[in-house]
């Protein structure tokens, strides 16, 4: 679902009790190509002045500082609700605060949020290949559960990410998803004439997960990055571009 949001374009899902959270489109900035226009990344090679007034136009559209994270593609959770200084490195982020804001940043990865059902506690992640083989979703809702011990249920949201038509993966990707059997391996499909290769669908790789954790309400936006030039940024598309964001918070 898209909307405007203090001006920016943004993409959300299904309403949820207590939590609100979108994700930024490449919409609504002050950035120049090939980081226009809304580039939030401040390691993506655009002027820092121009992402610090990127930021500055978010911030607006949210209840408190987001916060970011320097983010290695790897399965480590932080605590936002904890004491931190400056950007932790981490590739995801949990919360049961109210109006602590979450920011995951992402340009084809996927950026994933997840709540419990009444809202006391909410998680954001950012789920490259590499991340998701390494359990940061699973590792997200651990830290969830440990806030919300008496939670009675899951929901995740997949948000903007490279579609199963556009990631084209090697074996070494494959791989890394065998141990989740011939489920997940049914989600790649060979490239003709190309062995070793294949088109992984990784949306589908991130439900799977979820859904085998616990996760009963699991839903993806179904929008691809790459396929999507006028709307998203895509680092497998373009290399030199900006970074989208997806911002979670407790009401």
């Amino acid at each position: 679902m898209e909307q405007l949001i203090h001006g920016l374009p943004v993409v959300t899902g299904p309403a949820w009790p207590g939590v609100r959270y979108f994700c930024t489109t490449r919409g609504g900035g002050a950035g120049v190509a090939p980081h226009d226009t809304l580039n939030l990344g401040l390691r993506a090679g655009d002027q820092p002045g121009t992402v610090q007034e990127n930021r500055r136009r978010v911030r607006l559209a949210v209840p408190g500082e987001p916060l970011w994270l320097r983010q290695v593609h790897g399965a480590d959770v932080v605590d936002a609700d904890g004491a931190l200084s400056g950007e932790p490195a981490a590739d995801a982020s949990v919360t049961a605060s109210a109006g602590r804001v979450l920011a995951i940043m992402a340009a084809d990865c996927l950026p994933v949020v997840m709540a419990d059902l009444d809202g006391s506690v909410v998680g954001a992640a950012h789920a490259g290949w590499r991340g998701l083989a390494g359990g940061v979703l699973e590792n997200t809702l651990e830290r969830l559960r440990a806030k919300a011990p008496a939670a009675r249920g899951w929901r995740a949201w997949v948000g903007p990410g490279i579609g199963p038509a556009a990631f084209g993966a090697g074996d070494d990707v494959r791989q890394a998803f065998v141990p989740l059997g011939p489920q997940a391996l049914a989600l790649f499909e060979p490239r003709s004439g190309l062995p070793g290769k294949w088109l992984a669908d990784l949306p589908a790789l991130a439900l799977l997960r979820l859904r085998r954790a616990g996760v009963d309400d699991a839903q993806a936006c179904g929008l691809c990055t790459a396929s999507d030039p006028g709307r998203f940024f895509s680092y497998r598309r373009d290399g030199a571009t900006g970074r989208m964001a997806l911002l979670a918070w407790r009401e």
